[in-house]
């Protein structure tokens, strides 16, 4: 079987609403949506830890938080992990990762070793920052090095010259990471901040009135640095075609978290509703799927990711992954394997929001969820799309809720989760936390 090449690229805090294919009727997104057209597109696609580095630790090892260890923000990922990287350079590919990191948890500036890489050897990377026009990156050795302008801009470059520079055959993973469109909001290049006035943006209906204004400001700035993001993805894909393997590569757009600004009067993540928990997740790859569009309900967790991509490059998945394959599935050889994806919350830090641990799943048709003190919320996401009625504990709806608690149940027996309160698994894994229940880091 030929190997083929993959691309994976992912933005930060980028909600699934967010793109013009998904119906959003402010930002504009032609190369996402012109993408859309050519994709399966899994519209059940979950954030299963919606806070940046629990993604990427499930991203990188096909693991649940509770087992990689990284169930909050700046904390280490284990040196010897069995990690995506590892097992596409295994399998004879290059590897190359460009953009945010944060999976080191040794400061958000430092220098990250080769052996803390997961087998990533091209590396222009960086722990984490936000400030997307001063941005830092290492490469081989040492020395800090600088993004030039806008980051993300940078980064896509680097990345379409990694495509241009190869000269032989063998294949490649390549994951390109920004940090955009997650807040500050003010920070894109002023001729995507032109395309959105404040005055104009129409909310979500589950915005409260006393969220709008910020919301308006806000959604703004973020619409600018999508519609940034989408330019360079085109960019990308341009490079793709030019070099002549757009048809063969397998490529993927998604985010590790959404954003809540203002739906339900919340900020940012962490929180159980679809602005938080939702992510955009195209598949493209014309030799295996055609060009025809084509939507995927089945909840499709994180975890599932890494195993899915080995799958369709014919390689066999290691079994540290708890993931699922659904490569036969998407290739139209088995029926679907998922009818739930964990949704979660193992450590709330006080900055986004009240500090409540839950446990959840959402299905390709309901959100059920409970906190620690008991059931908390229940919605019909097709009736109720904006979910503004919660019918957690409603005896009309009991059989329903019974049901998705069983589910629950089932997936927290198979990841061995006890549902203990975040206190206990921060000492179980020796973490410091601030007052915040944040991991101190240094910037």
């Amino acid at each position: 079987m030929k190997k083929r090449n993959v691309v994976f690229v992912f933005g930060d805090q980028w909600r699934a609403q967010a793109t013009g294919y998904a119906g959003d009727p402010n930002v504009k997104t032609p190369n996402l949506d012109a993408l859309a057209r050519e994709s399966t597109n899994f519209t059940t696609a979950v954030a299963n830890c919606p806070v940046c580095s629990p993604y990427r630790a499930s991203l990188l090892t096909g693991q649940y938080p509770l087992t990689h260890g990284v169930f909050l923000n700046d904390v280490h990922l284990a040196d010897d992990a069995v990690s995506v990287g590892k097992v596409f350079k295994g399998a004879g590919y290059d590897t190359a990762y460009v953009g945010k990191w944060h999976v080191d948890g040794r400061g958000r500036s430092a220098f990250i070793p080769p052996e803390s890489r997961q087998g990533f050897d091209f590396w222009r990377a960086l722990e984490c920052t936000h400030n997307y026009n001063d941005s830092a990156y290492y490469a081989d050795g040492r020395e800090k090095l600088a993004w030039e302008g806008y980051d993300a801009e940078a980064q896509t470059r680097c990345a379409q010259e990694y495509i241009r520079s190869r000269t032989d055959d063998k294949p490649f993973l390549l994951i390109l990471s920004w940090g955009p469109p997650h807040n500050p909001f003010e920070t894109a290049p002023e001729r995507f901040r032109k395309l959105y006035d404040p005055a104009d943006i129409i909310l979500r209906p589950n915005v409260p009135e006393n969220a709008v204004e910020q919301a308006r400001r806000e959604l703004a700035g973020y619409y600018a640095h999508c519609s940034a993001m989408d330019e360079y993805l085109g960019d990308l894909l341009g490079t793709l075609d030019e070099a002549g393997l757009a048809d063969e590569t397998i490529f993927m757009f998604s985010s590790d978290h959404g954003d809540m600004l203002g739906s339900q009067g919340h900020q940012r993540k962490q929180k159980p509703w679809d602005e938080s928990v939702l992510v955009p997740c195209l598949l493209h790859c014309p030799e295996l799927f055609g060009r025809a569009a084509r939507e995927v309900r089945m909840p499709f967790s994180c975890p599932d990711i890494m195993p899915t991509l080995l799958g369709l490059c014919g390689l066999d998945v290691p079994r540290a992954v708890e993931g699922l394959d659904h490569s036969r599935f998407l290739l139209g050889k088995e029926e679907p394997k998922a009818d739930a994806a964990l949704i979660a919350c193992y450590q709330p830090f006080a900055e986004y929001w009240d500090g409540r641990e839950y446990r959840g799943v959402r299905t390709e048709r309901h959100t059920y969820v409970r906190s620690l003190k008991g059931p908390w919320l229940l919605y019909d996401n097709r009736e109720d799309p904006y979910q503004m009625a919660n019918l957690c504990g409603k005896p009309e709806h009991a059989e329903v809720q019974a049901d998705l608690e069983a589910r629950l149940t089932r997936i927290l027996a198979e990841q061995r989760d006890e549902f203990l309160s975040g206190a206990e698994y921060v000492g179980r894994w020796g973490y410091a936390v601030d007052g915040s229940g944040a991991v101190p880091y240094t910037a």
